[in-house]
């Protein structure tokens, strides 16, 4: 069986002509088959270089013709252009072309048009798929593999989108990003659109519907033995930090939603993107406190001898990687083996069940404080599946209805709730609903908590004002 491929520029004649040629021997000759590839004029040059690399062939006119051995994609024999296939019909098929060139220039027309309408329908059938984008700064952190296959659970986005992934790293090796890709691909998921990976931020957040930013800055100290100051990584943050808000008001969708995920400077990222990009709802951005009340989660199962996920409503107030404050006025505890029992679903107030005080006022703390740094000191690697668990609690709350009995603690832009100053991101209780968020008003701030609520206030305006004192000296 004769397999040939026939490649051409779309307005070219003598592609037309070799085209006809083609049509004829398949007609007459029960094993002679023939795959056309008809090449966009401006596409020609860069496709018939790559081909004669790929195949080691030398040609440099239109069109090129070759027989494969076995089916096609399969090694090729180079037979020529449309000459030396003239010849090749001639003498192996006694078949020839008398096309005339006013026809051959006919057709050389109508296959450019054809060309051009198929490109058109392909465009159109790319637009028509609207992929939900998402983009994840810092893609090479240890969280980003854990997290992406997370992110294709069945339910977590409505609707069943189809998916395009985006993995944006400044700082990383392109190599490792393309391996990342790769591997990303490799879960052969049907959702999965397309995965496309930046090193710089040349197209950064390109019709994003969801970010994810999992940076983190490392010191650099001028000695081994002085790290940075807070002034001097806070001006470190503030560049980084106002150039991606940025970028999200120039490329991102209006209605983006933002996550801010990491160890350091939570409340101040989010901020800084905030004022960064004004076009976009403030509401839409949010500093991760998850994984910090399932530290303090955990810490109180264990007091109490139950499972973390026995735990609910513990609520974090403030500075998410500095000055913060764990409240337990809300918090319940399931299945605690005490002396009252009920039916599934009955809890009691975990403030009532732990009689121990002097550990709540001291132990507790410290054991939250250190609880992720035990961890990688234990495992030598970075909290991810911990990390991951937070922002899959956040993203599914936020695009599904969720109880709205169940309060999660949420750095959010305060606009006074609480006394809190305004205009500061701030971590506070808030429910999920109809895929929104509100600050919840049934807790109660008592004058020991606004205490603790105004040192931490302090402590975030200090750094904004280290942030805002930098920027303007770089002005």
């Amino acid at each position: 069986m004769a397999k040939f491929v026939l490649a051409g520029r779309a307005d070219c004649p003598h592609y037309a002509k070799a085209e006809l040629l083609a049509d004829v021997l398949q007609r007459n000759l029960p094993d002679f088959h023939i795959h056309k590839i008809c090449v966009h004029p401006t596409d020609w040059k860069i496709w018939l270089e790559d081909a004669c690399a790929s195949n080691g062939w030398t040609h440099s006119s239109s069109p090129i013709v070759w027989r494969e051995l076995i089916d096609r994609g399969g090694k090729g024999m180079l037979i020529g252009g449309f000459n030396d296939f003239l010849e090749h019909a001639q003498g192996y098929y006694g078949i020839t072309s008398d096309m005339k060139s006013d026809l051959m220039l006919k057709i050389a027309v109508e296959n450019q048009q054809t060309k051009e309408l198929c490109m058109k329908e392909e465009v159109h059938r790319h637009m028509s798929l609207r992929p939900l984008h998402i983009w994840i700064s810092s893609a090479l952190n240890p969280i980003c593999y854990s997290l992406i296959p997370q992110l294709f659970t069945p339910g977590l986005f409505p609707g069943l989108p189809l998916f395009s992934l985006h993995l944006m790293d400044t700082c990383g090796s392109e190599e490792m990003l393309r391996g990342l890709k790769m591997e990303t691909e490799d879960l052969a998921l049907p959702q999965l659109h397309e995965v496309t990976v930046h090193s710089d931020q040349t197209q950064a957040f390109q019709e994003a519907h969801f970010i994810i930013f999992l940076d983190e800055l490392q010191p650099i100290c001028e000695s081994n033995d002085e790290p940075d100051d807070k002034d001097h990584m806070v001006s470190r943050v503030a560049e980084c930090f106002c150039c991606y808000g940025q970028l999200i008001e120039a490329n991102a969708r209006k209605d983006v939603r933002v996550i801010v995920a990491g160890d350091s400077f939570i409340n101040l990222k989010c901020s800084l993107l905030i004022e960064n990009a004004p076009s976009a709802d403030p509401h839409n951005f949010v500093a991760m406190t998850t994984q910090l009340e399932c530290k303090a989660r955990t810490q109180l199962a264990q007091k109490l001898s139950v499972k973390t996920a026995d735990m609910t409503n513990v609520i974090v107030w403030g500075n998410i990687s500095g000055s913060y404050h764990i409240d337990l006025q809300r918090a319940k505890v399931f299945r605690y083996d005490g002396a009252i029992w009920g039916p599934d679903g009955f809890s009691q107030r975990v403030i009532e069940m732990i009689y121990d005080w002097k550990w709540l006022e001291t132990d507790f703390m410290t054991l939250v404080h250190k609880h992720r740094a035990t961890i990688s000191s234990m495992t030598n690697k970075a909290t991810a599946i911990s990390s991951t668990n937070g922002i899959m609690s956040i993203l599914r709350a936020w695009n599904n209805d969720a109880s709205p009995e169940e309060v999660f603690s949420l750095g959010v832009l305060s606009t006074g709730q609480f006394g809190i100053p305004a205009g500061l991101v701030f971590s506070m209780p808030v429910s999920f609903r109809d895929g929104l968020w509100s600050v919840r008003s049934d807790v109660t701030v008592t004058d020991e908590l606004r205490v603790k609520l105004d040192a931490c206030a302090d402590e975030l305006k200090m750094e904004r004002d280290i942030a805002a004192r930098i920027l303007k000296k770089d002005e």
